[in-house]
């Protein structure tokens, strides 16, 4: 039975063993699937041929054994009618039928244990598909989900690098700020030492004093005095 060894490795297969080595699961559960129905189908043809080797075979053994009951017949007849000849001869050929009969009993067994095996591939490979279809909507919307998980993670690790760029831009926006403050500061501290300046020259005429009258007439009395005058 060629057909039981191509097709014992399908009586171990494991779906989740072969989704979880998928690398896109979804595609594999459709490959699967296909491999299943042309499987199916390959057993169904066999299943069947087998089965009706196994009938084929249980007609024969049937057959013989009715032989066999009807030549042990003719011979209890021969001998009720005193034919001991004619008996000898009926028993003969039931001997022979005898030994057909082991021969067709042990291919009958082989090929009814052939048939069940092909039958329990069968109805393996039925299930299987049954149950792959039952829950490739489910498996498929879940992946369908893990996907869309996949790409808002990666909208968001980009917006989360838009936010790092938006602090850069407000990192470049304090500086500014405090350039434009630092150049205001010098521009008025410019201005109030030219101020100073300005002051410190007017304050030069304005601190100038005017003699005094005593001290004036001190003067000429010394004057007078020395003759100078």
């Amino acid at each position: 039975m060629g057909i039981i060894t191509r097709f014992k490795d399908i009586m171990s297969a494991n779906i989740n063993a072969l989704l979880d080595k998928a690398e896109d699961p979804e595609k594999m559960i459709d490959q699967y699937l296909r491999n299943l129905e042309s499987d199916l189908g390959k057993v169904k043809a066999e299943t069947a041929s087998v089965m009706a080797e196994e009938t084929r075979a249980k007609r024969q053994l049937d057959e013989c054994t009715q032989e066999i009951a009807k030549y042990q017949k003719y011979a209890e007849k021969a001998l009720m009618a005193g034919n001991e000849n004619d008996a000898r001869q009926f028993l003969s050929k039931k001997a022979q039928l005898v030994e057909q009969q082991t021969s067709l009993q042990q291919t009958y067994e082989v090929a009814a244990a052939n048939a069940a095996k092909m039958r329990q591939m069968h109805d393996k490979l039925s299930k299987d598909i049954a149950d792959l279809n039952s829950r490739k909507a489910s498996i498929k919307a879940k992946i369908a989900a893990a996907k869309a998980q996949e790409r808002i993670n990666k909208v968001g690790s980009s917006v989360a690098g838009v936010s790092n760029n938006m602090s850069a831009f407000d990192r470049m926006e304090a500086k500014a700020n405090q350039m434009i403050d630092e150049a205001n500061a010098m521009a008025e501290l410019n201005a109030s030492a030219a101020d100073n300046d300005i002051e410190n020259l007017a304050s030069k005429y304005d601190s100038t004093e005017t003699a005094s009258p005593a001290v004036d007439d001190e003067l000429a009395a010394l004057k007078a005095q020395m003759g100078l005058q």
